[in-house]
């Protein structure tokens, strides 16, 4: 099993952020009936009022859980995530991905 983070950084101001959020709550049901996909959450910073937090408020941090590689590279080629692409790419500034498996 993957766990992949995806860091996506959206342009300075709460309405990028939130119009991102928003066309990820139209495909997150789809997503997760793919073939391999056991968990897709769009994750934001929340006030937890303490000194050791680092917070981003123009980031969302895609958590995500994949039987395999394969699997990842065919959401990625799916039309829900090609249209996702093409809804948020005035929003979006840049993404970073991490393809993660448990260390021990």
């Amino acid at each position: 099993m993957l766990t992949v983070i995806a860091e996506i950084r959206t342009r300075p101001g709460q309405h990028h952020r939130q119009a991102v959020l928003d066309e990820f709550a139209k495909i997150i049901p789809t997503v997760l009936k793919e073939e391999g996909c056991h968990g897709y959450a769009p994750m934001v910073d929340t006030a937890a009022g303490v000194s050791f937090q680092t917070t981003a408020p123009d980031s969302i941090i895609m958590v995500e859980l994949w039987e395999t590689v394969a699997h990842l590279e065919a959401h990625l080629q799916t039309a829900h995530m090609k249209a996702w692409s093409e809804a948020v790419k005035g929003n979006v500034l840049e993404t970073h991905i991490r393809i993660l498996e448990q260390g021990v």
